[in-house]
């Protein structure tokens, strides 16, 4: 079906994204395409699409792809129907049908007499009935444009599907639409995502990374299980290397000891024995060479030891290097926050809730905010922050800080570099090297330092504001997540699930990640 043939490709300023990326495509095959941020999986996907041509090597496509990318923006002035490439065979197949069957119309409808039928069945499947064709997409949520893209698919029953984080926009019922599409589907499937639940429908999981591409025959779980091993084996190495480094210092250290005390006794000899003076410095001249021999020999192997370490250091996952240190909040355990009594909200009028809302936060606890998208759980978090009244009913807080992080980690201001960002946190009079060992501890080396906000990963973002509440000199509270998984790789996934584990206040989360909430350990439900 598809035949990646030493693929390279440059950005426009020379920067050298990926080379010899060679990989090949079965028919009926599904593979997810995984990696680290930056390393190239949505420009891969272009390079299959055609959108973008390779710098190097060959793409060899037995049909023309169906690519769904992540961004829709550039989308938004086309109706339901123009973005699905159907108004002209819509119209023409209409107008056949009230007695205008001119060639214009026939020739437009290329005997697709189902077309009318397909694009219905694909709308409901989606769960976009209610939207006229003419709807034009500006209009439309992230998760709406999202289901309209994947109607397309049954739509033009398309071979080869390339799908770039399909699931990220969407809400759970949604989510178990696309999961339905991906196990009974009998297409080719290529998808770019960091959805774990999605991963693990997938035969084939291909990870990218600076190194090139490669493949494990199996769903996501499969790939963390031989990642572990690798993982495993990997600490083993480093583990004798540094022990092998240890060794070779201490035989260096032994040796040179050794050689200075039989110097030493050489020297009194020949005193003794009355060796001239001249015999003497040659003698001693000789010794010297072979002890600089000997210790030459063993800086050489020494060096090359700790090449070795550091080359294996270089190969540890970013978790493993990072400390997280968050303070305990002052509050303690068990106390109420929140208490939510027959509230609600009205815009224009019309309450946002068929039924008042009741809930209590209390402290310590984990709790996921569920509901379709446009439920009102946004709404719902501003009440709690105080950022709106409701309009009904009593919301009591206590006095507590709280922190919200949406899923663009906006807290993050562009106009500032690393540095500036961390100092903006510093109300707990930090010198200035305590800050930059804790940028060290996020990841964040000295070169980073002067690096602007604007141009900072999803992942590098997300870490940054972790680093900035650490170095606050109170954790808050409570930390309310607003889809804090959707602009990550996995890796940084693991990096945040790890953080929020450590700490030990109020988590309060939406997302449809089931997977992240699972291992945030989610006790409580508010469902709206």
């Amino acid at each position: 079906m598809l035949s990646l043939q030493r693929i390279s490709y440059i950005h426009p300023n020379k920067d050298l994204l990926f080379s010899n990326i060679s990989l090949t495509l079965n028919h009926h095959q599904k593979i997810a395409l995984i990696g680290n941020n930056g390393v190239g999986k949505s420009t891969l996907l272009q390079i299959i699409a055609k959108g973008i041509s390779p710098s190097d090597g060959q793409v060899i496509v037995e049909s023309q792809p169906y690519y769904i990318p992540q961004i829709f923006g550039q989308f938004n002035h086309l109706s339901i129907a123009e973005a699905l490439g159907v108004e002209r065979k819509l119209t023409a197949f209409r107008e056949i049908l009230d007695g205008k069957a001119s060639e214009k119309n026939l020739l437009a409808l290329n005997d697709d007499w189902t077309i009318e039928d397909r694009v219905n069945e694909a709308l409901c499947y989606w769960q976009l009935s209610d939207y006229e064709l003419t709807e034009k997409l500006k209009n439309l949520s992230g998760g709406q444009k999202t289901k309209v893209f994947l109607a397309g698919i049954s739509i033009h029953q398309p071979d080869l599907v390339l799908l770039d984080e399909p699931s990220n926009h969407l809400d759970t019922d949604a989510r178990e639409l696309l999961y339905g599409y991906i196990t009974s589907t009998s297409n080719t499937l290529v998808i770019v995502s960091h959805d774990r639940k999605l991963l693990n429908l997938v035969d084939t999981v291909c990870e990218l990374s600076s190194k090139g591409i490669r493949s494990y025959g199996g769903n996501y779980d499969f790939y963390a299980s031989q990642k572990q091993l690798e993982q495993n084996a990997l600490n083993q190495d480093v583990k004798s290397t540094e022990k092998a480094l240890r060794k070779a210092k201490e035989k260096e250290r032994e040796t040179v000891e050794r050689e200075q005390k039989l110097d030493a006794r050489g020297k009194k000899k020949q005193e003794k024995a009355g060796v001239a003076t001249i015999m003497m410095n040659t003698l001693r001249n000789k010794a010297e060479k072979s002890t600089s021999k000997i210790k030459n020999v063993h800086t050489d192997k020494i060096g090359r030891i700790s090449q070795d370490l550091q080359d294996l250091r270089k190969e540890l996952p970013k978790m493993d290097k990072m400390k997280f240190g968050f303070e305990n909040t002052a509050i303690h355990k068990g106390k109420v926050l929140v208490t939510a009594t027959d509230i609600n909200f009205s815009y224009q009028d019309i309450l946002l809730w068929k039924t008042n809302l009741n809930f209590q936060i209390t402290s310590g606890e984990r709790i996921a905010l569920r509901g379709a998208n446009g439920s009102g759980k946004t709404t719902l978090i501003k009440l709690i922050l105080g950022d709106l009244n409701p309009h009904t009913g009593t919301l009591i807080k206590a006095e507590s800080k709280a922190v919200y992080i949406d899923q663009d980690y906006s807290l993050i201001e562009n106009s500032l570099n690393v540095y500036e960002q961390a100092e903006q946190f510093n109300n707990s009079a930090l010198e200035e090297h305590e800050i930059k060992i804790r940028l060290n501890r996020f990841l964040f080396p000295k070169e980073d330092w002067d690096k602007s906000c604007r141009s900072l990963s999803g992942g590098e973002r997300m870490r940054l504001m972790l680093c900035c509440l650490t170095i606050s000199s109170q954790s808050p509270d409570m930390i309310i997540l607003d889809e804090p998984t959707n602009n990550l790789d996995i890796q940084n996934i693991e990096i945040l699930t790890d953080a929020i584990n450590e700490y030990q206040g109020t988590v309060l989360v939406v997302s449809h990640d089931e997977p992240f909430l699972e291992q945030v350990k989610i006790e409580l439900t508010i469902q709206l």
